[in-house]
């Protein structure tokens, strides 16, 4: 290092010159240690050791395929250990092919099961003190290297084989096409440094050239594909935008704040090189702490911010892989390549969090309560409630409504921590975790764990779910259930809120049962018995009051009409025709009955016109006349007098209505016309 060079280009000479000798700390140590070698300090005579023990292998200790073991296990245990997960897209695609190389050298050993992930507490051993990230995530560590090693010995067993096939008739010095590598890569998931990997003992390259343009071919299939699949036409942009910037990394599961470079933004459905103050539009960064609405979780909010911009960000959704901020520029103006800091709203996230992980809890409260057929058949989960859909063919008594609140409530707090693990979908289902309805899983899962270890040992209630969470089952506070009813054949809804919602509705409910005590002078304690005796005292006076109007209305106060009298006689058939007001609609047909009882064989029709000026009309005919009148076909004639269609009942008795009460006479003629 010889100048400082500041920003016009001008160069000053550094008071004191020095070299970059390359001395770190392992090269230091080996000159301590009396080695010229790194991999014969301390360190790494360790894990070289422990690599050998794993894999069985007792021969030369400084055999290449050790020390690569032991390097490439320190690099995967840090990256893990730093949230970075084995992917096929960005630094998560770095860190498998840093395990598949470290698992292919294993195999090489003589190694035929996973064995680099039991290396992982001698590395921790040696390591953790310094770095205790390691110790806290040395569980999780373990877990993913032995996760992506059982991936690999399957793959590397298939691609193997193919490989063998595929290159026999090839010697030292010819080349395997790059078509094939990539129907190895493509098809069977073979990488292709392993590829090379397995043919340069052999002398035989690969066509790198032909891999690059097979690959082009087939992302340029996909995008043609997916444009004539009947996607939305804005969409189409999320897709060329997830080609040319891969999936974005989300960093949400650990942080709310974090720093990311802009690399889209789109307005109006076309991508832009900027956005302007008072623009709205969509921001994607290169990391993102902003959850993507996905899996019945709704998207966060909150800003973005940057030398000279600030942005709110009023949602978040997921397009492809890629998650695009939905944004206001308040000040200044945006452009690619700028970096911004990224805040989420801790308050709407914390509450979403809790409604999440309530929703967990929910799911196995209700299959203890109803039964093991309840699965999930949708969610939503937003800042003020949650809603969860379920397989359930009858409704919830409140006595299994409370039980199951109950239930949830006590896992609450037992206030135990949330753990998430990584594992393979099927590793997690034969394990008892629950995978929701419409999620797509990959190769590797989530797999979120509440409450005090069961029988397979992962928690009370076992969910596959990318989701955000509380740390503890106690941040959710409390859950209380609103209500459920039904969505569909054999599908229910419960819907609930957390904390401090719950909290409040308590809070509401307890005001509203202590006013209604000081309204009826009693305890809360005796508010339903007396609701109770005012009912039972209402329905008495109601029965009265219907009583009362049908006598009146029977004896002519109810208004006979000079055009329809009492009892005439109508081509031989006694006929009834009243218009009445001020009873009930659901008292006409008893009026109807009554005076059929009354004139023994006969014709009756019954007109009330209601308070709302609508006319209920009945008509009945006696079991005599059923054989020749029918009142079905009568009834279609008064409904017609009154505006209305229809009516229908039985040959003795029908019912029908229209819009028009005032025209109850005409109703009464109607049928007298048809005798």
């Amino acid at each position: 290092m010889q100048f400082e060079q500041f920003a016009d280009g001008t160069r000053t000479q550094l008071p004191r010159p020095s070299v970059d000798t390359g001395s770190g700390l392992e090269r230091v140590a080996a000159v301590m240690q009396g080695t010229n070698n790194n991999y014969e300090i301390d360190l790494f005579r360790a894990l070289t050791a422990s690599a050998a023990q794993a894999t069985g292998f007792s021969g030369d200790p400084a055999n290449p395929s050790l020390r690569v073991i032991s390097d490439h296990l320190r690099s995967m245990c840090f990256l893990i250990a730093e949230g970075v997960l084995p992917s096929n897209e960005g630094r998560g695609y770095v860190l498998r092919r840093i395990m598949r190389r470290a698992m292919r050298h294993a195999t090489l050993l003589g190694a035929g099961e996973p064995v680099i992930h039991r290396i992982v507490p001698t590395l921790v051993r040696e390591m953790g003190q310094a770095y205790p990230e390691l110790v806290r995530g040395e569980q999780m560590i373990a877990e993913t290297v032995h996760l992506e090693e059982q991936r690999f010995l399957k793959t590397l067993s298939r691609g193997l084989q193919l490989l063998d096939e595929a290159s026999a008739g090839l010697g030292k010095g010819d080349m395997l096409e790059g078509v094939t590598a990539f129907k190895l890569y493509d098809t069977y998931g073979f990488p292709l440094d392993l590829t090379q990997d397995a043919l340069r003992t052999r002398g035989i390259s690969v066509d790198l050239s032909g891999f690059e343009d097979a690959m082009a071919r087939q992302r340029a299939e996909a995008r043609k594909s997916w444009a004539g699949s009947g996607e939305a036409g804005e969409d189409k942009v999320w897709f060329a935008v997830a080609d040319k910037v891969g999936p974005v990394e989300f960093l949400g599961y650990e942080t709310e704040s974090a720093e990311g470079e802009v690399v889209a933004l789109i307005k109006a459905g076309q991508s832009v090189a900027e956005l302007a103050e008072g623009d709205e539009g969509y921001v994607v960064l290169n990391q993102t702490p902003f959850y993507g609405e996905s899996g019945g979780q709704v998207g966060d909010t909150g800003r973005l911010s940057g030398d000279g911009v600030s942005a709110t960000v009023t949602e978040t959704s997921k397009h492809h892989g890629v998650f695009a901020h939905k944004v206001t520029i308040d000040r200044g103006g945006l452009r690619l390549g700028v970096g911004l800091a990224a805040q989420v709203d801790h308050a709407r996230r914390s509450a979403i969090r809790s409604n999440h992980s309530a929703t967990h809890l929910l799911h196995e409260a209700l299959r203890l309560v109803l039964g093991d057929h309840v699965a999930q058949k949708g969610s939503m989960v937003a800042p003020d409630r949650l809603r969860f859909d379920f397989v359930h063919t009858k409704p919830i008594t409140p006595q299994e409504m409370a039980q199951i609140e109950d239930i949830a409530n006590d896992i609450v707090l037992q206030n135990t921590p949330v753990e998430t693990r990584l594992m393979g979908v099927e590793d997690a289902k034969q394990s008892g975790a629950r995978a929701l309805f419409g999620e797509k899983y990959g190769d590797e899962v989530r797999v979120v764990s509440m409450g005090l270890p069961t029988g397979n040992g992962l928690g009370w209630s076992v969910e596959l779910c990318g989701g955000t969470h509380v740390r503890r089952t106690g941040d959710i506070g409390l859950i209380s259930v609103l209500g459920e009813g039904g969505v569909s054949s054999g599908v229910r809804r419960i819907e609930a809120v957390t904390g401090k919602a719950a909290r409040h509705r308590g809070n509401d409910h307890v005001r509203i049962v202590e006013s209604a005590a000081a309204l009826l002078r009693a305890s809360p304690h005796e508010v339903l018995d007396r609701v109770e005796t005012l009912q039972d005292g209402l329905k008495k006076a109601e029965r009265a009051l219907s009583e009362a109007n049908r006598r009146l209305a029977l004896g002519g106060g109810g208004g006979a009409t000079a055009a329809a009298p009492a009892d005439e006689k109508v081509n031989g058939v006694t006929y009834v025709g009243r218009a009445v007001e001020g009873v009930s609609p659901k008292d006409v047909k008893g009026l109807v009955d009554a005076e059929k009882k009354r004139i023994g064989s006969g014709v009756v029709t019954v007109v009330l016109k209601g308070e709302d000026g609508r006319g209920t009309v009945a008509v009945g005919v006696t079991d005599d006349l059923t054989g020749r009148l029918s009142a079905g076909d009568l009834i279609k004639l008064a409904t017609a007098a009154l505006g209305g269609q229809g009516g229908g009942g039985r040959p003795d008795m029908a019912q029908g209505g229209g819009p028009d009460g005032a025209r109850g006479a005409d109703a009464i003629a109607a049928v007298r016309g048809a005798l």
